[in-house]
């Protein structure tokens, strides 16, 4: 079998046939302007932070040197969340429903709501699509239960434990829309967020920022805030012990001014006594309140913002004449096989 390519003759069958090329290039150059140029446009914005690493000192150099070449050798840490997986936070539900009641404005000032009911009702849609919207809401009921919202608990608007469907489906969408990466060798956390409006883009990136810095501080923290309530009921009643005892030796005392049995100076002394010991619950209660108060304070985590929220001026996406380029190379592509049909097969 001869399998010598002859390109003195693909190029003159190619050249012969223009008028085919010329056709496919305009139909295919038409549709594709007709499908992208609707699509609607979206904006990015990064954050960029550098969370204090919770990993102890004699380890952090060797750590921090060994990630340059890819190696986790631990982060020395009993901190259960430490910057390399805050991504991960990111595909948690529970961290993702915290910021559905994220107020978001758009540029224009015509919307102005949270953040689902924008995901929800305010999303552009390409307006080739439209009219067959209704009829796959109609087709998917066919096959769906009738949803009832699910309300959430202790004052909270969602359930992350139990989601409806309608909000299942939002929170997969804004999941695909935030991205958080993690810089092994800068340890620097980048939060890229997408969005139809640049208002919005910008705001959800500030937002969503100071959420993960929260959500981090509130588990840095826990511990020490448990201790810090518990000392502090402990510290009110040794204080409201000693207050009274102290009343109850006052009020003896001037009562017993001009007595000098025995038997009153003996009760006078145990009262001293009861109140000085009542005292020193107190003074103790009170240096461990302070401990716990700096214990907060010392696990309360630091970021540096390297990168703050901005508006963006120019749009993302989507890259209309780079969709236009590919779709007629591969037109051509596809043009180029079908003239060249029965010599393929005969290759292959």
């Amino acid at each position: 079998m001869n399998k010598n390519i002859d390109f003195k003759k693909i190029w003159s069958t190619l050249w012969n046939r223009k008028p085919l090329f010329f056709k496919v290039w305009g139909i295919t150059f038409v549709l594709s302007c007709l499908w992208i140029l609707p699509q609607p446009r979206y904006y990015t914005t990064e954050v960029s932070v550098a969370p204090e690493s919770a990993e102890a000192k004699d380890v952090g150099s060797l750590a921090s040197l060994a990630s340059n070449f890819g190696v986790n050798i631990g982060n020395g840490s009993s901190d259960a969340i430490y910057p390399q997986l805050y991504p991960d936070l990111f595909e948690s539900t529970k961290f993702i429903v915290g910021l559905l009641d994220i107020k978001v404005k758009t540029m224009d000032g015509e919307v102005e709501t949270d953040y689902f009911t924008y995901m929800k009702e305010h999303q552009k849609k390409n307006i080739l699509l439209l009219p067959f919207l209704p009829i796959k809401r109609w087709v998917t009921s066919l096959f769906a239960d009738q949803e009832e919202e699910i309300p959430g608990k202790d004052g909270k608007r969602f359930d992350p434990f139990e989601l409806s469907r309608t909000t299942t489906g939002i929170i997969e969408k804004i999941q695909k829309n935030i991205q958080c990466t993690y810089s092994r060798t800068t340890d620097v956390i980048t939060i890229e967020v997408t969005d139809q409006d640049p208002l919005v883009c910008a705001l959800l990136a500030d937002s969503i920022k100071q959420h993960l810095q929260d959500f981090v501080t509130d588990y840095r923290t826990k511990k020490s805030r448990i201790d810090l309530e518990y000392y502090n009921k402990l510290t009110t009643e040794a204080k409201a012990n000693y207050d009274k005892a102290r009343l109850k030796y006052a009020a003896f005392s001037d009562a017993s001014t001009n007595v000098s049995l025995r038997s009153v100076e003996l009760k006078m002394q145990d009262m001293e006594n009861d109140m000085q010991a009542k005292y020193n619950v107190y003074t103790a209660m009170s240096t461990r309140l302070e401990e716990a108060m700096a214990k907060v304070q010392e696990n309360t985590p630091a970021f540096t913002e390297l990168k703050n929220a901005t508006v963006p001026i120019k749009p993302a996406g989507p890259k209309r004449m780079i969709f236009v380029a590919i779709m007629l190379f591969l037109a051509t592509c596809g043009t180029i096989c079908h003239l060249f049909r029965k010599e393929l097969k005969e290759w292959f």
